[in-house]
């Protein structure tokens, strides 16, 4: 029996053409995905809205997903508007008016070689409620570790999809970060510079500029990101996308994670640990506190996701519609 403990509000979920309840599941030992990550997926939330529960970009999560699909080979079961419909009907099924979501495409039983030849694609769909990723004090920024292990080169993958098995890396780079003392883990990328968190983009502020990377940074392009150029933009700040240097985040006036699970949370401190021989030092970032630009993102962000600017409604999907 699979408990909800940590999936608070999940009754059921979606799996090959029907709802399941929550505590019963099976799953084969010899399904392809679980012995070599061949699986991708969408981190996806729905918030309470005056309309009632909304999906934060909707069409842009299940474009990536079959993009996702695409480069892992995958041919998927049900098309980008079926999804769509899926993801609503898990939402409803569940009764939840804010939540996050899970779609996720892998190859099932079959053989057992590298090349999947055998195994079908299957879709399977969760949601429950889930609070602050990074826990209550978030709201009072995090401390960030510079891992000693180097994000995957975008000459090396697609960094465009969001493949299951390339995520064992952000795995063991943030419980290397926890095991060390702090919130979070930043990479580095093979050049030396500022990758991206295991699950986040990384947001840099320097006179009243927002800075962040792009592809060629080897980051995947998140989707919370692209969100937040155009919403700093209408804010009033100027924003850049290009590299980001160890001393230009060290030297920043403010620093912030953003994504799907973290939303917005302001970095204070960043901790290098990027030589794993050498000393472990700790930067604090500007004022020690989160700063007035990610103060006022974040708040624009939490007003745009729960439908009350109608600036950005075109983002929001209705649950019930």
């Amino acid at each position: 029996m699979f408990l909800n403990t940590h999936f608070p509000k999940a009754a059921k979920y979606w799996y090959q053409g029907k709802f399941h309840d929550w505590s019963e599941a099976g799953c084969h030992p010899m399904m392809h995905a679980l012995h070599y990550g061949t699986s991708v997926f969408e981190g996806i939330r729905a918030y309470s809205t005056p309309r009632g529960p909304a999906v934060f970009r909707l069409p842009e999560h299940n474009d990536r997903l079959l993009v996702s699909a695409a480069v892992a080979k995958m041919k998927s079961p049900h098309t980008k508007e079926e999804i769509a419909e899926l993801v609503k009907l898990t939402v409803r099924e569940n009764k939840l008016e804010s939540c996050y979501i899970r779609p996720l495409l892998f190859f099932s039983f079959g053989n057992l070689g590298l090349v999947p030849k055998a195994c079908p694609v299957e879709l399977a769909i969760s949601a429950w409620e889930w609070g602050a990723y990074l826990g209550e004090k978030a709201a009072h920024g995090v401390s960030a570790f510079i891992v000693p292990w180097r994000r995957v080169h975008h000459t090396q993958f697609n960094m465009s999809a969001k493949l299951g098995g390339v995520y064992v890396q952000s795995t063991i780079c943030g419980l290397d970060a926890r095991e060390e003392g702090f919130d979070e883990a930043i990479f580095l990328n093979m050049e030396g510079r500022v990758a991206e968190g295991p699950g986040q983009n990384v947001f840099i502020v320097k006179n009243g500029t927002l800075v962040t990377n792009g592809r060629s940074e080897s980051v995947l392009e998140g989707i919370t990101r692209t969100s937040l150029l155009e919403m700093g933009q209408d804010l009033g700040f100027k924003t850049k996308v290009g590299p980001i240097t160890k001393s230009d985040l060290f030297g920043a006036d403010e620093a912030f994670y953003c994504g799907t699970a973290v939303e917005v949370i302001p970095i204070v401190t960043v901790t290098d640990g990027s030589d794993p021989a050498g000393p472990k030092e700790k930067h604090v970032i500007g004022e020690g506190r989160p700063g007035p630009v990610a103060l006022k993102v974040v708040e624009a962000f939490r007003e745009a996701v729960s439908g009350r600017l109608p600036r950005y409604e075109k983002w929001l999907t209705l649950v019930g519609a």
